[in-house]
């Protein structure tokens, strides 16, 4: 063997560029280069992740990686899931591991535990891990037959780990080490554990294997990490706003709905209030579709399971969706509001004179969600779309995509959301044409590159009949949303045969766009009581505004001006109880009222009110008249010119 076969030449980041003897570690070419490692959580030699104690066999270049950038922010996180694993097991013998990844802003790891654990265990877990980060621990792979990893990981009861291994199809595989805890991983991993400089433990939560409900129940620790404690803080500050903005918590404080387990796991019930603040948004909705050309229409909420095979739905949505049956007939559920479009569109000929159709519907679908991503109004099993189905002819097509991006921006500025774009493409579980599916998605594109609107690409993530314009809100922490979604479908009227009568007197095939603007109600709600954190604005507000009287002898006047306000179309309450003013005053605070009305002896006198923003900003003196306009005016100027009083 020559000696220049025995060296390789590494080049750096600077473009430095070094020999070192092959086998010779990372860290080890960047010492030669004369590279301070500090900072660097792995490397990437010719594209390929690898530890700093990762051998150099080949030639090439050779990329630092900080735990400032994604990627090492992400290997800094799942090491520090390990570190949590192996003070887990230290602390609580006996308990078997399962999977530990890094996800957005942290990691979990999943355990099998005799006795679930209590938020004081966490605290205990923490020290545990301080411990092993202060020992330095240093992460060690190792490549073994899969046969050898089976053997050990079932000789220390870890079956979770046996499963795994048994479904690989390599036949070696990867093992790290630090200390005596081995784990189960492809890495990278950090060199060491005192590379750990700022983490938290967060929250415990319940978890099935595999996220099956026939599977064991497993406890999951929620853990995050940062490469410094300024950023860590950062983060928890972020955290606790997002607690205090709690569309669950702020739910029931606010009185605007709940869950029962009478009821059944992912069913709202919808109490006055929100149901006065969802009819507020969907009377918005109806005027706005009305005001853009949009037919309101009803369908079933039962259809024949037949009708779903003919769609594609049966076999690329059946896991989604419920199913009954009525004397020997097989029913489905409706998941999607498409199907009654296509048949009220089909219920008689059509002539290109007739198109754009635009059938909208607020209409409420049932899905099966698993029990385990529920999550309050952000995830249910039963919803409301504002759901809307266009049947157009292709020349229409590019018209009416922008239109609806039209409508989409202008209501998200409403509610004064950002956004940005992604184009989902092709599933591959999917229904058409390669040639369809292609049409489909260069219409989307089209679109949104002829308005100047950037998108990023989705690959795979399309709907099965169709690839999709997903529209991602910003809310006020700057947390992304999925709402707002424009789907292109060639497929379906394919399927369902519609057709429309062209210039030339033959029988063409529609287009049909499938789009919705704020998307599934509930989830939209819930995302709405989190960007105003409960504080809504004045023309969205369940009540708007609530008299408070000083002592009893205010209350003739305030339930005359109750009255007078009611019948101006403002949404007014009274607060009657016999008690202190700070404490009334402290109340409407919390319920987020936008305005309180003070009825002191000095307004009966006056025949006034004198208005206080929930903010505490207190207004000068004025009639109920100009209170009624000054709301008035208040709701129009947030609205858009939309809603005024009196408008639900």
């Amino acid at each position: 063997m020559s000696e220049q076969s025995e060296h390789v030449c590494v080049k750096l980041a600077d473009g430095t560029a070094v020999e070192v003897p092959k086998g010779a570690t990372v860290a080890e070419a960047l010492a030669a280069g004369k590279k301070s490692k500090n900072g660097w959580v792995a490397a990437r030699l010719n594209g390929r992740l690898l530890d700093l104690h990762a051998p150099i066999r080949e030639s090439g270049t050779l990329e630092p990686i900080t735990a400032e950038t994604p990627e090492g922010l992400e290997i800094l996180r799942h090491s520090t899931s390990h570190i949590m694993a192996q003070a887990v097991q230290e602390l609580y013998p006996g308990t078997k591991i399962a999977i530990g990844p890094a996800i957005e802003n942290g990691f979990y790891y999943d355990f099998d535990v005799a006795q679930p654990f209590s938020p004081e265990d966490l605290e205990k877990i923490e020290a545990k891990m301080a411990e092993i980060i202060e020992a330095k621990l240093p992460f060690r792979r190792e490549e073994w037959e899969r046969e050898k990893a089976i053997a050990l990981f079932r000789d220390r009861g870890e079956t979770y780990k046996v499963e795994l291994l048994e479904e690989l199809q390599e036949p070696t595989v990867s093992v790290y080490r630090q200390g005596d805890f081995v784990d189960l991983c492809r890495g990278p991993h950090i060199p060491d554990t005192g590379h750990v400089k700022a983490f938290k433990l967060l929250s415990l939560a319940g978890a099935y294997w595999r996220g099956d409900e026939r599977n064991p129940m497993l406890q999951r620790i929620y853990g995050t990490v940062f490469p410094d404690k300024k950023a860590l803080k950062k983060y928890l500050d972020f955290l606790a706003e997002a607690q205090r903005r709690d569309h669950r918590r702020l739910g029931r404080e606010l009185d605007l709905f709940s869950f029962s387990d009478e009821v059944g796991a992912g069913m709202v019930i919808y109490h006055p209030k929100g149901a006065l603040l969802r009819h507020i948004l969907e009377t918005f909705e109806k005027k706005e579709h009305l005001r853009r050309g949009y037919q309101i229409v009803m369908g079933p909420t039962l259809l024949k399971t037949e009708l779903w095979k003919r769609s594609g739905h049966f076999d690329n949505y059946r896991e989604n969706m419920y199913f009954t049956e009525i004397e020997g007939q097989s029913y489905g559920i409706k998941p999607m509001n498409c199907l009654s479009h296509m048949l009220i569109y089909k219920s008689k000929v059509r002539s290109y004179r007739d198109l754009p159709l635009r059938y909208f519907e607020l209409g409420t679908v049932h899905r099966h969600e698993k029990s385990g991503v529920l999550h309050g109004l952000l995830r249910v099993r039963q919803f409301t779309q504002d759901d809307a189905h266009i049947l157009c002819t292709p020349e229409q097509l590019h018209g009416e995509i922008q239109g609806i991006v039209d409508f989409v921006i202008e209501v998200m500025g409403l509610f004064g959301f950002s956004y940005e774009m992604e184009i989902s493409t092709r599933p591959e579980k999917s229904i058409g044409t390669d040639e369809d599916w292609e049409r489909a998605t260069k219409a989307l594109m089209a679109a949104l590159e002829d308005k100047g609107i950037p998108y990023q690409i989705c690959e795979g993530e399309g709907a099965f009949y169709g690839p999709k314009i997903d529209v991602k809100l910003r809310d006020a922490l700057e947390r992304k949303w999925q709402c707002a979604t424009i789907q292109c479908d060639f497929t379906l009227p394919e399927r369902f045969d519609l057709t429309y009568v062209g210039p030339d007197g033959n029988r063409h095939r529609p287009v049909m766009l499938h789009r919705v603007i704020l998307g599934a109600i509930e989830r939209f709600l819930g995302v709405l009581i989190e960007h105003y954190a409960g504080a809504f604005p004045t023309w969205l507000a369940p009540v708007q505004a609530v008299l408070v009287t000083v002592t009893d002898k205010q209350l003739p006047f305030a339930r005359e001006v109750y009255e007078r306000l009611r019948e101006a179309g403002v949404r007014v309450e009274i607060d009657e109880r016999n008690e202190k003013l700070g404490f009334k005053i402290r109340e409407a605070q919390v319920q987020k009222i936008p305005y309180m009305l003070v009825v002191g002896d000095q307004e009966v006198e006056a025949g006034a009110v004198r208005p206080r923003k929930r903010d505490g900003r207190q207004l000068d003196l004025m009639s109920p008249e100009a209170f009624i306009e000054l709301l008035r005016t208040e709701c129009l100027e947030g609205s858009g010119g939309r809603i005024g009083l009196g408008a639900v």
